[in-house]
């Protein structure tokens, strides 16, 4: 049935009539010919209306458009694949291969962390060209240390392909990033790749979608043989069988389905309508009453169902042998949704962060969402996804995070390896700006709104180290990496340890930060040297504590002189605030224009306890009363009077030291639970849950993350590589006796040796 992008109306009532008359008739045909011609010859009307209701100008571009990742486990030829979408669609003009681990072409290779996070093709959204309809594939980070980006990459996707390795099936990555795509609710198509391959199974791989990764899903294609007789694939839903000729396999040749496949294609197909009616009630309906499904209703039910999340197509094929990739591009626009079928929502800031689902038309007002960042020739390229309204080239923009305005100097969409200079762009289409200065998960809006994309709640840096370079002449390139990085990444933070002068940075966790010093060395070409991890250890008290502290210092000419007096006790759990200073004194013991400097003091003094030289928190300090003198009282004698008060006192309060506490989700075969629990008991851990899930258990424990270093490596020699875990941090919660006496003993001999 013909479709109608531009022009619903004709659309409407043609389906009326088709779904009331389900025949050939000359009588139909004749009807769809009429409204063909009624829509040729209304222009003008339609013009007309487009003044009332802009849709038709931008629904069809819109309808035309598809935001797509590409996700695998490390080595499922996700690399290969991608090299052959952009060399079928005419990204790039010749097909380098992937030569195993030796590092050519493993540019492209987005899962493999220690090389580099994210898909380094020319540019974060490569922008190419299918049958009329514009696909940008967009660079998903696949680990779960890059919180913050993962969730932002997930964001700009509308869809995405799921590459699983006919040998392999279903691993550990894959169930990763699959729990991802849940999480963000992104509609996927399956991609079994490597049908070439000795032990290549593909229905093995189906059944563990649909057991460990619990898929409802169907193939939409069958193989004509595998291993190294794979030839060609048979589309189940046309009922076609396609060949791939050619040196790179560009010709696709359709053909007849061969006799001794008969039976299984009509096996398949069944199942294949069976699945899907299952969760798609018009299909149902045909299905149940024993009527013929056509392609194009078949086709229509699978991109609802897609859609709806309620079923993923599986697609076959062998990207090294250049089988399959074309029909997997036609499944892409066929089923993945576009951005107005995606409901996107933006959280207000004039409202307490109050979700608002956005419209996704460019009618609407200016929102797009700075998604990634690169360093280019011209200075920083900023990749912008546009959800609401349309950008111009010299519009003024504002940047809702830092509340910045900012002219619009060039805009690009980026075409293969040129960038083309656009003049606008509107809701969906992701595009490139030059010269303006952000960071990574900024919101832009034309100023009439104030949406944000992400919450800026950024989760607290968990893990520290220590790095400086090792050459001396290295530090303006080692300075300028960590800014770039810290504009990159909200949670990767850069300080200067007072105490001991180094540089440190702090992360969410430790394969963090070791990307980041690796990235220093292949970008900045800067060699850093790297401390043991810090924790960020905090102090408190536990009781309340009187202070009475007489600052007093006679030196001729003006003195000092400031006495402060009152208690410091715990603020109850659960307060937003970490630190409170309330002034209860009645009357002018002490002039009012000193009392900021007295909250300055105790502040500074609470910034390093003196158990560990860590910060305390959860602290109140009332003042009751003080004294001053006429002449020799200054601030910064009430400010020395604060910060000797509150280490006098300080002891007395029972203070204690808190450590991090990160919330530890593990998925484990259920064979290594015993081994894997113990573990955890042994790391001081508190398990608060254990469920099962298929063949897996999946432990949630409580465990201070001092104990957590290196774990990564040690779970995976406990499971023989077949466990996971992701760690967040939860809260900060106090250490045993026996480990404070550690930690301050520590600290003290550090001291000493200073």
């Amino acid at each position: 049935m013909a479709r109608f992008p531009t022009s619903p109306a004709p659309n409407l009532l043609l389906r009326l009539f088709s779904s009331n008359k389900r025949s050939s008739s000359p009588t139909a045909a004749l009807l769809t010919g009429d409204f063909q011609l009624i829509r040729h010859f209304s222009a003008g009307t339609a013009a007309r209306a487009a003044k009332d209701d802009k849709e038709p100008w931008w629904k069809e571009s819109m309808d035309k458009l598809r935001n797509i990742g590409i996700s695998a486990h490390i080595d499922s030829g996700k690399t290969t694949l991608t090299e052959r979408v952009l060399f079928y669609t005419g990204r790039i003009h010749e097909i380098h291969e992937v030569r195993g681990r030796d590092g050519v072409g493993a540019k492209m290779d987005s899962m493999d962390l220690e090389r580099e996070k994210g898909i380094t093709i020319q540019s974060a959204a490569t922008y190419c060209t299918w049958k009329d309809y514009k696909v940008n594939i967009i660079d998903t980070p696949g680990h779960v240390d890059f919180t913050i980006e993962v969730e932002r990459a997930l964001r700009v996707l509308d869809g995405a392909i799921l590459v699983l390795c006919s040998v392999g099936g279903v691993q550990s990555q894959s169930i990763t990033v699959d729990r991802q795509m849940r999480r963000y609710e992104v509609p996927r198509v399956a991609f079994i790749n490597k049908l070439d391959r000795m032990g290549a199974d593909p229905w093995k791989v189906l059944n563990q979608a649909r057991a460990k990764l619990r898929h409802h899903s169907a193939a939409v294609q069958v193989p004509i043989g595998l291993e190294e007789n794979f030839q060609g694939l048979i589309d189940l839903i046309h009922v076609k069988a396609y060949f791939f000729h050619g040196s790179s396999g560009e010709n696709v040749v359709a053909g007849d389905i061969p006799a001794d496949m008969e039976g299984l294609v009509a096996e398949k197909r069944r199942e294949l309508i069976e699945t899907v009616s299952e969760v798609d009630d018009v299909l149902a309906e045909k299905f149940l009453n024993d009527e013929p499904v056509s392609a194009a209703e078949l086709e229509e039910a699978i991109r609802r169902a897609t859609i709806a999340q309620k079923f993923v197509p599986v697609f076959m094929g062998s990207a090294f042998k250049n089988k399959g990739v074309q029909p997997l591009l036609d499944g892409v626009v066929s089923y993945l949704p576009s951005p107005n079928e995606v409901n996107n929502y933006a959280l207000d800031q004039m409202n307490n962060e109050e979700r608002v689902t956005l419209t996704g038309s460019p009618d609407g007002p200016l929102v797009a969402l700075a998604f990634k960042l690169e360093e280019g020739r011209f200075g920083q390229l900023t990749y912008l996804r546009v959800y609401e309204g349309v950008i111009k080239k010299g519009d003024f923009i504002i940047n809702v995070n830092t509340g910045k305005r900012i002219k619009v100097p060039r805009l690009v969409r980026m075409h293969s390896n040129d960038m083309e200079d656009i003049q606008e762009a509107h809701a969906g289409q992701i595009v490139a700006v030059f010269g303006i200065e952000c960071a990574s998960g900024d919101t832009f809006t034309d100023g009439t709104v104030k949406y944000t994309m992400t919450s800026m709640n950024v989760p607290e840096p968990v893990m520290s180290l220590a790095v400086q370079p090792v050459s001396k002449d290295s530090g303006g390139q080692f300075s300028k990496a960590l800014n770039r990085f810290q504009k990159e990444d909200p949670t990767f933070r850069v300080g200067l340890d007072p105490e001991s002068g180094q540089t440190i940075i702090s992360g969410m966790g430790e394969l963090h930060l070791d990307i980041y010093v690796e990235r220093m060395r292949r970008e900045y070409k800067v060699d850093a040297t790297v401390g043991k991890p810090r924790v960020n250890f905090r102090e408190t008290i536990t009781q309340r504590a009187e202070f009475d502290y007489l600052h007093k210092k006679q030196s001729g000419g003006a003195g000092q002189y400031g006495r402060v007096t009152g208690y410091v006790e715990p603020l109850p759990p659960g307060s937003k605030e970490k630190f409170e200073f309330e002034n209860m004194i009645v009357g002018q013991a002490i002039p009012s224009g000193f009392i900021p400097a007295i909250e300055k003091g105790f502040k500074e003094a609470a910034n390093s306890g003196s158990l560990i030289g860590h910060p305390v928190e959860n602290l109140r300090i009332v003042l009751t009363d003080g004294a001053s003198h006429a002449v020799d009282s200054s601030e910064l004698a009430f400010k020395m009077a604060a910060i000797y008060a509150f280490r006098l006192c300080y002891t007395a309060a029972r203070p204690v030291i808190l450590e991090p506490v990160m919330l530890v989700e593990l998925k484990v075969p259920t064979e290594f639970q015993g081994t894997v629990a113990g573990d955890i008991n042994k790391r001081k851990g508190i398990i608060v849950g254990n469920d099962q899930e298929g063949d897996d258990s999946v432990i949630t424990a409580n465990v201070p993350l001092n104990n957590m270093f290196g774990y990564s490596t040690s779970l995976r020699s406990m499971t023989q590589g077949k466990g996971e875990f992701t760690m967040e941090y939860k809260e900060h919660s106090a250490v045993s006796n026996e480990v404070q006496a550690q930690l301050v003993n520590a600290y003290s001999a550090s001291k000493a040796t200073e």
